[in-house]
């Protein structure tokens, strides 16, 4: 009698490479779902085309407008008219050339903030989740530590003592090196919670035993295997951190405690106007106007981000 195989048993086994490429068009099938799934989102695509515009007007405009912000010789408080549409300052300043300035100092504050609020957070999280024990302590009770003061209190507080110092050693004051240096030292908090939680639960899995069993070390298995199923929260988290650092330095410039001349952003120009409310309000709500523009586009794209990554919609046709 002839023996019978199996299917399966007849199937040559995937080589390495098989498995590998396997995998890789896995990934970016993975990631071409995602992509449709947020550029269906209607308001996350007005919200990333709004933000790639405000990009573009703080990085581009100086050298595209006819003015600098510079120039100072024209009137004080010309309202906006055509050759400048958003008027002039107290110091005669063009607002078109001030708020590409200011813009462009804000954006770049909220980009060191996101960046280094979410290394931190990543690190510190995995860390605590993974290792447990004291390390887990240690870190989630600097956390609540930290999370019982209003995050705008130690960020006026790091910033004066350094705003202190800086005076006193004859460097002119702070500058917004400074300030996105310390907000970013601040705002890592909520990042590093989130991650610690989904640590915990994924060190517990099936390919992260293996990869003990295996001989693996601790920093490969953290930003190995256990990191890249991480990413979608630390992406929306880091895009959500650009608008939180938007708003917190603006917060903080407007008390006088964050970014100093010669230096300037949108905070410290809605704080040098805000005695202008209503003899000239134009100075005043162009400035308002533009912080809310970035705050907005950046939260439309963050939910976005976090619909599309959805684990629940993983099985919806894309």
């Amino acid at each position: 009698m002839t023996e019978m195989t199996s299917p399966v048993a007849q199937a040559p086994a995937p080589t390495s490479g098989e498995a590998s490429q396997f995998d890789s068009s896995n990934t970016r099938k993975q990631w071409q779902v995602i992509a449709r799934r947020f550029f269906r989102h209607k308001a996350a695509v007005f919200g990333l085309v709004l933000f790639v515009l405000l990009v573009l007007f703080a990085f581009l405009g100086g050298a595209l407008w006819k003015y600098s912000y510079t120039d100072l010789g024209f009137r004080r408080y010309l309202p906006p008219s055509a050759d400048h549409p958003f008027g002039t300052d107290r110091l005669g300043g063009d607002m078109v050339a001030q708020l590409i300035r200011g813009t462009q100092f804000s954006l770049q504050i909220a980009m060191v903030v996101a960046l280094l609020s979410t290394v931190v957070g990543v690190v510190l999280g995995s860390l605590a989740g993974y290792l447990g024990g004291w390390v887990d302590t240690l870190i989630s009770r600097f956390i609540d530590l930290l999370l019982v003061i209003p995050g705008l209190v130690i960020a006026a507080v790091l910033v004066r003592n350094s705003f202190v110092v800086s005076v006193a050693g004859g460097s002119g004051g702070s500058n917004w090196v400074i300030v996105a240096l310390y907000l970013g030292l601040i705002g890592w908090l909520s990042i590093a919670r989130v991650i610690r939680g989904m640590v915990l639960s994924l060190r517990e899995k099936e390919f992260i035993e293996a990869a003990r069993a295996l001989g693996a070390s601790t920093w490969r298995i953290v930003f190995r295997h256990i990191l890249p199923n991480t990413v979608d929260v630390i992406v929306v988290n880091a895009t959500l951190a650009i608008a939180q650092a938007v708003l917190l330095e603006a917060a903080l410039s407007f008390l006088g405690l964050g970014v100093q001349s010669p230096d300037t952003s949108l905070g410290l120009m809605i704080s040098l106007n805000k005695n202008e409310l209503t003899l000239h309000p134009w100075l005043f709500f162009t400035t308002f106007t533009f912080i809310v523009l970035i705050s907005l586009s950046v939260n439309f794209i963050g939910d976005g981000l976090r619909d599309a990554f959805d684990p629940r919609q993983r099985r919806v046709k894309a």
